[in-house]
């Protein structure tokens, strides 16, 4: 399962320190915004709690997170936010799911059409790609220096679903009922957890030669980059090779 979901933390980690991060809070805001709406007390709001815990990972302002959850509550004026799944496709038959926070519609398939017009791709029927995609629990851990075993063995005895190791980052994915649960032993055994989340996980993944994936990562990348955009699920597999030779080109 490993690929898309550790390029996306990865690359939010290195945003907070780049020119793009009144961007990503602004992003960030309207989560918390959306989540807020099942109720402004993160303690009680599973969702919101998720969120708030995201943008303290990237230093967003105290007050940022406090205006964007008390819009969400209904005690501040604010834009009418939804979300709003869109299916799609992206170049060589990767399937998207793009996860969009707007208050226009028809702003946000403009602009996402625009890209894939540019870039290759399309946006797909309603049905056509979430067959291939589950909700699952996300967790992230930055070994910093231990044994992504011993982060693995934790989380397996924890409850786990499935675990992917690797040197910068380790993988976790959990069941929904078992996420809380394997997030709190986790920090309880010391580790970093850089990301938690409940996203949408492929069931299979598709591999593409080193080419095609950058291909397609600079169109996922492009649409990420939108306003609205707050979130894209991929089922490309993007080997630790790769993704660091598209760092290196990016750089």
């Amino acid at each position: 399962m490993s690929g898309h979901s550790k390029w996306s933390t990865i690359k939010r980690k290195k945003s907070a320190m780049d020119a793009k991060r009144g961007a990503l809070f602004t992003k960030i805001g309207r989560e918390i915004e959306i989540a807020a709406r099942e109720g402004a007390d993160p303690e009680t709001n599973f969702k919101l709690r998720l969120v708030v815990e995201k943008a303290r990972s990237v230093n967003m302002p105290k007050e940022n997170i406090e205006r964007a959850i008390r819009r969400g509550a209904g005690l501040e004026k604010g834009s009418q936010l939804e979300k709003v799944m869109y299916e799609a496709y992206a170049p060589h038959g990767v399937a998207l799911i793009i996860e969009a926070l707007t208050d226009n519609r028809n702003r946000t398939v403009a602009e996402l059409r625009r890209v894939f017009n540019r870039m290759g791709g399309s946006l797909g029927e309603s049905g056509s790609v979430s067959w291939l995609f589950e909700e699952k629990g996300y967790i992230a851990v930055d070994p910093r220096g231990r044994d992504p075993e011993e982060v693995a063995l934790v989380a397996i005895e924890a409850g786990a679903d499935d675990v992917v190791t690797g040197d910068r980052l380790v993988e976790v994915y959990t069941l929904l009922e078992d996420f809380k649960a394997v997030q709190s032993r986790l920090i309880e055994a010391g580790f970093t957890v850089s990301d938690a989340q409940l996203a949408l996980i492929p069931k299979t993944m598709v591999d593409l030669p080193p080419a095609e994936t950058i291909q397609v990562m600079r169109v996922i990348d492009a649409i990420e980059e939108l306003d609205d955009v707050a979130n894209v699920y991929s089922n490309l597999n993007i080997p630790d090779k790769v993704l660091a030779q598209y760092e290196s080109e990016a750089a």
